[in-house]
């Protein structure tokens, strides 16, 4: 950034390679695996992508001609009102095209997309780690260790070194502990402070004066939550950071326990919500006669009229769209640096005319320049790592509902590398570099990640969303079980609403246990085959390439023999 001269031009092609090799070259190997794993993270995406496209346009391609489709869009059935005071009976025919788009994400190639999306996880893991050993072979730092190098660093700056031993205090692990849950709890209240604005939200609406917002109050509440909870994980992300600090003082100060700590309150923070609408919300609020009250006056939110797996895409969409829109523009819309060639160009001209050298006069004013950038610390290629790996966790766990966030993230990954390295580079004091060969705690993190894909999109097709009801029914009730269409009757003395129970007493009825049983049955299948297809791919995929290993046996081959001819030259010699 400092070390050429105004007139001397130098341009760098951003591509993968050249900023694996720059960066390390640069800021050490911490940034440079960095760079390596997003790299790598973004090429794996294309066929998550593309694959996701796929599973969308064959949706989009057969919707028209789904029978059940065309059974609620031909129904004569009435439901009852969604809200108390200014909801009117409807039909269930009047959510036709809520129907069509639910079918977008909600059909049959979902289900093999998830179970895609879940495998693929752990493929992605097994070939970043093959990936990486390449390289860290290449850069001579594979059995390089943390702990041996502060050590001689230690004895070098100073001969009466002591390391410092380990320790551990029960009283403050267990003051750590109630605090971390403390916390959770604080942000799961705030998850419930979010259900009551909803709540409250599509009262308010449904009473306005607008009438297509009055119509659709319920969805408008759905996205104005989304907004709310997109700028309260703005807040709370400050505010983690924050409290993950002053526990790592109050405990392990470690990179690694840090990062354990925020990716917590992280996690909970944004997933928190879109758990409660995809595993509670309209499960929880009753019946009719007896719905479940917020205070005992605000009616407890149900689902949308085409099932609750549209609120999860709704959700997920608004919350992904503003998080990677906004937070790119933000970063890209900071003001860069002024270079040296814009020094040279105005005032070294003159500086040069008075005899004065104009390399060193930039060099000067390039430096304080540079000593004005955002100040950085050992934690500052924290928050790169942490905005991927949440981006990861949207991509995996909740991909059921939103076969697009693969394609999301790609473009967005796409800006993301480049706009990381201009504000390395451009906005930021540089890093301290330093040696590593992995990166670290992520590894374990995107592990655990992909372990919760299995179980989440397990529970999101089986318990959230209508695909095993339609199954059920197709086959069991519906045309293909009888050979005959269903004729529903119209009576404006009685209602239906999306339940099943008895009529006379609202007991649950036989249909209900049914599509319970195989719902269960669906995760336990769905996890299981998930679960020994990803120890099929990591034990089929080894850790490290057969060139590595071997080209790390020569090189341990060779060190014995040198340290064995070595001592016999010795033996000789005495």
């Amino acid at each position: 950034r400092t070390d050429f001269c105004p007139n001397k031009k130098r341009s760098i092609s951003l591509t993968f390679k050249a900023i694996n090799s720059v960066s390390r070259n640069y800021f050490g190997e911490k940034v440079a695996l960095y760079y390596l794993w997003l790299g790598w993270y973004t090429i794996l995406l294309v066929p998550a992508a593309i694959l996701g496209v796929i599973v969308f346009l064959y949706a989009l391609a057969f919707f028209n001609t789904s029978p059940l489709i065309k059974e609620v869009c031909e129904s004569d059935t009435v439901m009852c009102p969604r809200c108390d005071k200014w909801c009117q009976v409807w039909q269930l025919r009047d959510t036709c095209t809520y129907a069509k788009v639910s079918h977008l994400f909600d059909n049959e190639g979902t289900v093999a997309f998830a179970m895609f999306m879940a495998v693929w996880a752990t493929i992605f893991l097994e070939l970043w780690k093959r990936h990486k050993a390449t390289f860290v072979s290449k850069w001579k730092v594979f059995d390089w260790c943390e702990e041996e190098e502060e050590l001689i660093l230690g004895v070098v700056n100073d001969p009466d070194f002591h390391p410092k031993e380990f320790r551990h205090s029960y009283l403050r692990s267990t003051l750590v502990l109630v605090l971390v849950t403390l916390m959770l709890v604080l942000i799961i209240g705030l998850t419930q402070a979010l259900v009551v604005f909803r709540v409250v939200a599509a009262v308010q609406l449904s009473e306005g004066t607008w009438e297509f917002v009055r119509d659709h109050a319920n969805t408008v509440a759905v996205m104005l939550g989304a907004v709310l909870h997109y700028f309260t994980m703005q807040v709370m992300t400050r505010v983690n950071k924050a409290v993950a600090f002053k526990l790592c003082e109050i405990g392990e100060s470690e990179e690694r326990s840090f990062t354990v700590k925020m990716f917590t309150f992280q996690f909970f923070t944004l997933f928190s919500s879109l758990i409660y609408v995809a595993f509670f919300l309209g499960r929880i609020n009753g019946r009719p006669g007896s719905y479940v009250r917020i205070s005992g006056k605000w009616r407890l939110e149900e689902c949308h009229p085409s099932g609750c797996l549209t609120d999860l895409f709704i959700q997920m969409a608004v919350i992904m769209l503003l998080k990677q829109t906004l937070n790119n523009i933000f970063e890209f819309t900071v003001p860069l640096e002024r270079k040296c060639g814009h020094c040279y160009k105005n005032a070294c001209r003159e500086e040069e005319k008075m005899g004065h050298d104009p390399c060193d006069i930039c060099k000067l004013r390039d430096w304080l320049r540079n000593y004005d950038l955002n100040d950085v610390n050992s934690f500052s290629l924290f928050n790169e790592f942490l905005e991927m790996v949440v981006q990861f966790s949207f991509t995996t766990i909740f991909v059921a509902a939103f076969p697009l966030a693969p394609l999301l993230a790609l473009i967005n990954n796409i800006f993301e590398i480049r706009l990381d390295a201009i504000k390395m580079v451009s906005l930021e004091r540089r890093l301290v570099p330093k040696k590593t060969n992995d990166i670290g705690i992520w590894t374990k993190v995107l592990e655990a990640i992909g372990v919760l894909a299995v179980i989440a999109n397990g529970l999101v097709i089986g318990v959230s969303s209508d695909f095993i009801p339609r199954l059920v029914y197709r086959y069991h009730y519906g045309p293909c079980a009888n050979g005959e269409a269903d004729v529903h009757g119209f009576n404006v003395t009685q209602c239906s609403y999306k339940d099943y129970r008895n009529d006379v007493d609202y007991s649950l009825t036989s249909q209900f246990w049914l599509i319970m049983a195989v719902r269960f049955a669906f995760v336990v299948l769905f996890e299981h085959v998930v679960v020994i297809f990803k120890f099929i791919a990591a034990w089929f995929v080894p850790d490290s390439p057969m060139l590595v290993k071997n080209d790390r046996l020569k090189d341990k081959f060779s060190r014995l023999k040198e340290e064995l001819d070595m001592k016999c030259s010795q033996s000789t010699d005495v």
